[in-house]
């Protein structure tokens, strides 16, 4: 099922969602974990965050492949130029942070000699650290994951605004209804 512009696929909406959700929890725990002294529980909990990322890595990839078969939605309204292009700036960065987060956390684990393991398979085997990747994993991820709630807060603004100010029905597409 195609995308239309006045309603979204069962898929489009699906893959907003759960990736939507999945990237604001992952963020959520991945500050926690950063508070966590380091001991056998705060490797537990790493290796869920490592699993649940690679996850959201194939979703990602997933839903960049639908979009760009399906295309990108138009606005069912129009804003000054500087509000298009922040939206359509916004809509880029958390399509590639959803890629960008996962893919640097892999880059950290597999940069500091742990390879990756998803659900306790190893998919990535250990190797020899690998220090320069490491930290550019990790940087990547630490000032990735900064962005990533700032751009989800712009978006969350921006659907509040179509919501309230434009009243366009941004919304409700995005939940499944058809907009006339």
């Amino acid at each position: 099922m195609k995308d239309i512009h006045s309603k979204f696929s069962p898929i489009t909406i699906s893959l907003h969602w759960i990736i939507a959700l999945s990237i604001i929890i992952m963020l959520v725990f991945g500050l926690y974990l950063e508070e966590l002294p380091r001991s056998p529980e705060k490797g537990a909990l790493m290796g869920l965050h490592k699993s649940f990322g690679t996850i959201i890595l194939l979703l990602a990839v997933i839903r960049i492949y639908w979009r760009i078969k399906n295309g990108f939605p138009k606005p069912l309204s129009q804003g000054p130029n500087w509000q298009m292009t922040l939206a359509k700036f916004t809509h880029w960065v958390l399509i590639t942070g959803t890629v960008f987060m996962p893919l640097s956390g892999i880059f950290m684990s597999v940069g500091g000699g742990y390879g990756l393991a998803v659900f306790g398979i190893q998919v990535i085997p250990k190797i020899e650290a690998i220090e320069i990747l490491g930290q550019i994993g990790g940087a990547i991820h630490g000032i990735g994951s900064k962005l990533l709630i700032l751009f989800i807060v712009l978006h969350i603004f921006g659907a509040i605004k179509h919501q309230f100010i434009d009243k366009d029905g941004t919304i409700a597409r995005m939940l499944g209804s058809k907009i006339d």
